[in-house]
């Protein structure tokens, strides 16, 4: 297990991860710190646990918002007929 420091806003984070997931973690630290700077630009100053508390929330909404491709019937056709195709060669 590894350790990576992530800044959020001028404030260090250690957060442990599986080896080889560093870059992984530190990217999505980047997004997180971006995120909280755009909150902080538009709210202005905020106590760290404030800050916190409203960046989860805001990312939670944009995860909830987030639209999911539906599936249509033609779709599950199409991938019912594939299916068959590759039965058929594998018989």
């Amino acid at each position: 297990m590894s350790v990576v420091s992530i800044p959020i806003v001028n404030k260090n984070y250690p957060m442990g991860c599986e080896d080889g997931q560093e870059a992984r973690l530190i990217e999505l630290g980047k997004m997180v710190d971006a995120r909280a700077r755009e909150i902080l630009d538009k709210i202005g100053p905020l106590p760290e646990s404030s800050l916190l508390a409203t960046l989860c929330i805001v990312l939670a909404d944009e995860i909830h918002n987030k639209s999911t491709p539906s599936v249509t019937d033609a779709d599950l056709k199409e991938i019912l007929a594939r299916i068959r195709e590759i039965k058929n060669k594998i018989n």
